[in-house]
């Protein structure tokens, strides 16, 4: 296999797309092989003995990563790809090959064993750490990098995990074995770097060390303050002050270079490191936090303005921010004097637009956008600023208000002076208000909480509305995007009245040229759309209060998507959903064309889908057109049968494998349309089939919740015929693999819920066979591994079952699987388990069904099953009476499922083509339903019910004769 391995891999690297989809093909083929993961170990080994190895190696090594990362987790429902000599083999060599392999080798094989460690470390692998250790007595740096790196990606994970008894265990194993040899190597590294400190190579290898050391120190602190660090703070804290205060010029990076240098990095995390003591460990850190304030104030005077510098003055200023907003260090920031210097020399300078932000504005705007629209600026200057006036207002409100208002009148006149030449003035004078003025915010609803020192209207009708509505909308698109923003922002706090004078200034803003500016203009009218009055009265948008700009908000949304760069611009489909939302049938006039914009849209990505957001909103844009037009007239189905079938139809007899994840975002509109067809399914429809059933679409998770809605639609529409064709196989072959998994049981549920309900079983010769071959298996699934889930499922279908075909059928299809069975199935499940039935419709198809059971079921009036009788109605107005029994095996709460497995309420991914609940028993009142089927029931057996409910709990008698007389029935 090896030599043919070789081969496939380096095939795959090959320019002729043909021949590496089939080395692809060969590799993910052969690696379910005993020994396939240990082979291209193998491959990387022997690349690492070669002098020019070629790219197979590297490739040997990511194949072997990736692998790891989709196989490595053993999950309960499927076969391990991975054997167990193989995982032995593989934890015995893959330190030792990291270790000595060259760095683009070990940066691969260090991910994989982070990925093995989040598995098995430490249970299956205690000796990795005490392998690690070892490698810290060598002398060589590239051997203990590696060991640093793979430590900082196997820890990394405690600064983000809920706390937890195993998570602490870990931790404490981890502090008990690393802390102290971690705390020897960072002082030794230190002493060594000052050794060398004239030899640039050896400096960057120790510095690179200390990086690692310092992430490490992080991740090992972030849960909460070792003993052994709060012991040893004094040598961590003097050496990290000594580095945050030492210049290592010979490291200095080239003038112009815009990747961080190794110095930056280092210092970098140290202010990491010391704002996480203040933040946590104020009082164990209290003695050391006034030299460290020191030495970032003068780090953040002294370090230029150039980009590589960005990361180190957006942690230190996160530094003074933590600092800042402590009640015990309040009086380090008293003076007025302080402050004016900290918005002077920390806050304006770096709220500044410089040269490079306005490269990245007009050469990259999809960057620009993420970093200050979407938050992915949390490393940049302007957002650390803004955070630490934040942070100064929490304890200094009023005088941070008044001394950095000053310097905002003062940019602002500067601004009026010349503004074609000094608008970056006023784009620093904009967010700072935005700063002063916002005390609670979420991405949700903006900013939440204001701050009243701050007059809001008066900056938007002066500063704000003056840009917006400018006749030219190409002119300074900055401070149009600044004001957008700004907008945006307080949007909750500026009132319905200003937002009405905004929202025409924004539909014409879709027309920019500039790609930020239309962008942020469509992100402005989706979050209006958006608001909720909540606390702020008469503040929500109305359908009456867009229609008017109507026309022109979906002309100029597809003129924006016309322009080069927001072809597939996300922010203006979700834009056009709200749109499409809040109009409902106001926007019918306008189908027409929006449905064609929107099918053309769909013929261009479906070719090459790389935008899975706008994909996304796409298709709920598509499926609330149909639930709108269609909700007015049912016959426009065939309309957009005929805009989109041929599209779904082209995606689907493509390669499915390219095009899974996006085709089935697609299957809940198909599902849409269909169940919006009156029986029997189109042959159109039918054709597509047999696609569905293709066994590698079922291989990935996130395609079974719309692959299951969509088989549901076809098996409603038109399961008579399925169930007689030859592909009747093949879907239960589905219902049996989803039914084997404790992920997906409940969408096998599904599927058979909707069999049960929708194929006639006079209609299927081999019904009964077939009946009594599902039961079989759900048995087998029930004894082999039981969860409340699949019981839940269970007992809803069992009970549907009852309701379409009769409670005998029920009683001898059990009893034909093993003599009294049916006796297990009333004790064990339905008079035991029912209480754990959790949703509306799910209790009420179980208590139809029990009824049914109760009182139509001929053996449960004979002397085998007479005496279940009673406990079974009990167990019935348990199910109406008593609380929800929620109650979950502790061995089950791993399981990630739906909080409430119902009886075919399947997940859609799409909001607006939601499955519609719909009621399978044709019962209003279920125990009035039940009070009347006993009262047929005693005069069909006259004198014997009186008799049986002598056995009731008195409680439950109670009960059931207030369902009686409400009922107006007797039962005597």
């Amino acid at each position: 296999m090896a030599a043919e391995a070789y081969q496939a891999l380096e095939k795959t690297l090959s320019a002729d797309e043909n021949v590496r989809k089939q080395a692809e093909k060969y590799l993910e083929n052969v690696e379910g092989n005993p020994g396939y993961a240990v082979m291209l170990l193998k491959l990387v080994d022997d690349g690492r003995q070669q002098q020019n190895p070629g790219m197979v190696p590297l490739a040997a090594a990511i194949t072997f990563k990736n692998f790891v990362k989709r196989n490595w987790r053993v999950n309960e429902d499927e076969a391990s790809k991975v054997s167990e000599q193989d995982r032995n083999t593989i934890k015995c060599t893959v330190v030792d090959l990291m270790l000595t392999s060259p760095k683009q080798y070990q940066k691969q094989l260090s991910e994989a064993i982070s990925i093995i460690g989040r598995e098995d470390f430490p249970e299956k692998w205690p000796s990795l750490l005490e392998d690690m250790n070892k490698k810290f007595q060598s002398a060589d740096f590239h051997i203990i990098n590696g060991v640093l790196q793979t430590a900082h990606s196997l820890f990394k994970r405690y600064r983000h995990e809920f706390r937890s008894d195993k998570l602490w265990t870990e931790i404490k194993h981890v502090l008990t074995t690393f802390a102290a040899p971690l705390t020897e190597l960072f002082v030794n590294t230190v002493k060594l770097a000052e050794q060398h400190s004239a030899d640039k190579e050896s400096l960057k290898v120790l510095f690179s060390s200390l990086v690692l050391i310092s992430k490490v120190f992080y991740s090992l602190n972030y849960q909460d303050l070792p003993e052994f660090f709060e012991d040893n703070m004094e040598t961590w804290m003097k050496h990290f002050h000594a580095l945050l205060t030492t210049d290592n010029a010979i490291l200095h990076t080239q003038q112009g270079e815009e990747e961080a240098g190794l110095v930056e990095l280092l210092q970098s995390q140290i202010c990491d490191n010391v704002a996480l003591y203040a933040q946590k460990y104020d009082e164990e850190f209290a003695k050391f936090l006034p030299q460290f304030v020191t030495a970032v104030w003068n780090l953040l005077v002294n370090t230029g303005k150039e980009v590589k510098y960005d990361l180190l003055v957006s942690n230190a200023i996160g530094f003074l921010r933590s600092v800042c907003e402590r009640q015990q260090y309040k009086s380090l920031f008293e003076d007025e004097g302080v402050l004016v210097s900290i918005c002077e020399k920390v806050v304006v300078p770096n709220m500044e637009f410089r040269t490079a932000d306005e490269e990245q504005f007009e050469d990259n705007p999809e960057e620009y956008i993420r970093r200050d629209l979407e938050g992915s600026d949390v490393d940049t200057r302007r957002r650390a600023a803004c955070d630490l006036v934040k942070g100064l207002t929490k304890f200094f409100e009023a005088p941070v208000t008044q001394i950095f208002s000053q310097y905002v009148a003062s940019m602002l006149q500067q601004y009026a002076s010349n503004p074609a030449v000094n608008w970056k003035s006023k784009d620093a004078a904009i967010y700072l208000v935005t700063s002063l003025a916002q005390k609670g915010s979420t991405a949700k609803h903006g900013t939440t909480q204001a701050n009243q020192l701050v007059n809001l209207d008066e900056f938007f009708t002066s500063h704000i509305l003056t840009d917006l509505n400018q006749e030219n909308v190409n002119n300074l698109p900055v401070l149009k995007s600044d004001s957008i923003r700004f907008v945006v922002t307080f949007r909750n706090q500026l009132g319905k009245p200003n937002l009405l004078l905004v929202f025409p200034h924004l539909t014409r803003l879709l027309t920019s040229t500039s790609h930020v500016v239309h962008t942020y203009a469509a992100h402005a009218i989706e979050r209006l759309l958006m608001i909720k009055d909540g606390n702020v009265p008469l503040i929500r948008f109305r359908k009456e209060d867009v229609h008017p700009h109507l026309e022109s908000l979906l002309s100029n949304i597809f003129g924006a998507m016309s322009m080069a760069g927001s072809e597939e611009n996300e922010y203006m489909m979700k834009a056009l959903l709200r749109i499409a939302s809040l109009s409902q049938e106001t926007i019918l006039p306008y189908m027409p064309t929006l449905v064609e914009g929107l099918t053309q849209k769909l013929t261009i990505v479906s070719k090459n889908p790389n935008k899975p957001h706008f994909n996304h909103y796409l298709f709920e844009v598509l499926s609330l057109c149909i639930r709108t037009t269609c909700a007015n007239d049912k016959s426009a189905v065939k309309s957009f049968e005929a805009a989109l079938f041929g599209i779904f139809t082209d995606i689907l007899q493509r390669d499915v494998t390219e095009f899974i994840p996006y085709v089935f975002q697609g299957a809940p509109v198909m599902s849409l349309l269909l169940e919006l067809h009156e029986p029997p399914v189109p042959e159109t429809y039918m054709a597509l089939f047999p696609h569905l059933l293709a066994p590698v679409l079922w291989e990935r998770p996130g395609n079974v919740p719309p692959l299951v809605r969509l088989m549901q639609a076809f098996i409603e529409k038109g399961g008579d015929g399925i169930g007689r064709s030859e592909k009747f196989n093949n879907v239960l072959g589905v219902f049996q693999k989803l039914i084997a998994s404790k992920s997906n049981d409940h969408f096998g549920f599904y599927l058979l819920n909707s069999m049960v309900e929708h194929m006639q079983p006079y209609r299927i010769s081999k019904y009964k066979i077939l009946m009594k071959q599902i039961f079989s298996l759900l048995f087998q699934r029930l004894m082999k591994s039981k969860t409340s889930k699949y019981v839940r499922g269970l007992l809803v279908f069992f009970s549907l079952y009852i309701i379409k075909n009769s409670a005998d059928s029920f009683q001898q299809l059990v009893d034909s699987l093993q003599d009294k069975m049916f006796r297990m199935v009333l004790e064990k499940l339905i008079i035991s388990e029912t209480q754990k039935v959790s949703g509306a419709m799910e209790r009420k198809i179980c208590s139809v069904g029990m009824t049914k059971l109760l009182t139509s079921c001929t053996a449960l009036l004979d002397e085998n099953y007479s005496q279940l009788w009673a406990p079974l109605l009990e167990a019935l107005i348990g199910l109406f009476e008593l609380p929800l029994d929620d109650t979950v095996a502790d061995d089950e709460h791993f399981i990630e499922i739906e909080d409430t497995p119902g009886y075919q309420t399947a997940y859609s991914q799409l909001a607006f083509a939601g499955k519609r609940e719909h009621d399978p028993v044709s019962v209003e009142n279920p125990k009035f339903y039940l009070a009347q089927q006993l009262s047929r029931l005693s005069k069909h057996v006259p004198g014997k019910i009186p008799g049986m409910l002598g056995y009731m709990n008195p409680k439950a008698k109670e009960f059931l004769q207030g369902y009686v007389t409400a009922a107006q029935v007797d039962l005597s």
